[in-house]
């Protein structure tokens, strides 16, 4: 399992994360929700080391994650996404194999299989030589779920995959989603799902800065705990969850 035990993040000098602890199983999909500014993606930044925690400890398997990087697979939100660098689409999801076969070796024929098996599972293959640059914001999600794919981790964390999206490519997601749930991984998902979607999830953890409630979504989604953590904008989100 994932363990994050007392996990506290000061941000340019603002409190964004404040004494979180929590463990997530293999084969879970966990949706990580809270309002905006609630330290979501700090939370998942300082837990892979790419911002500095000033208290916590996070491990894997029993083991501090810091040591197992190369068991992760992170996606960023597409707004944090250089689009206009010029790279082909299958280049993008080739960078998944570095750490596989080295940073100045040719991919091996095995990572070429892989790299074309993870294009192919998100529909993506036949736009393989496009510029990143040139795809629709679905595609170009589609692509980098197929990196994470070609990563072969264990651990898996999306910031915001549905954001901007076509139906198509929210399909394809979820049905990755699965697929890797049934294989024993774990899923760490941000987003705002509390409608229809959200049953998609085997558990969420909803944060404002703290843990406000975990569980399953009966338990998460109450009126109660999304008036505690999302206060004047609770109205709205009733309705959405409705």
């Amino acid at each position: 399992m994932l363990e994050v035990l007392n996990l506290s993040v000061n941000y340019r000098g603002v409190s964004a994360v404040e004494d979180v602890s929590f463990c997530l199983e293999e084969g879970q999909i966990v949706g990580l929700i809270g309002p905006n500014g609630a330290g979501k993606s700090t939370m998942v930044k300082a837990i892979l080391g790419l911002i500095p925690d000033e208290t916590g400890v996070v491990k894997y398997r029993g083991r501090s994650l810091k040591q197992q990087l190369g068991q992760v697979a992170y996606v960023p939100q597409r707004s944090h996404i250089d689009w206009d660098y010029p790279i082909t689409v299958k280049n993008v999801v080739k960078m998944a194999r570095t750490r596989h076969t080295g940073l100045f070796r040719f991919p091996s024929r095995q990572s070429k299989e892989i790299v074309k098996f993870a294009l192919e599972r998100v529909g993506m293959w036949d736009l393989r030589n496009s510029q990143i640059g040139e795809l629709s914001g679905g595609q170009q999600q589609r692509v980098f779920l197929a990196q994470a794919l070609a990563q072969e981790a264990e651990l898996f964390f999306f910031d915001e995959p549905f954001t901007g999206v076509d139906k198509k490519t929210e399909a394809v997601i979820f049905e990755v989603f699965d697929e890797l749930k049934s294989a024993g991984k774990i899923l760490l998902v941000i987003g705002h799902e509390l409608g229809e979607a959200s049953r998609k999830y085997d558990r969420f953890l909803l944060i404002n800065k703290q843990i406000i409630a975990d569980g399953s979504r009966a338990e998460v989604i109450t009126a109660d705990n999304i008036q505690r953590a999302y206060g004047d904008n609770v109205i709205l989100l009733q309705r959405e969850a409705n």
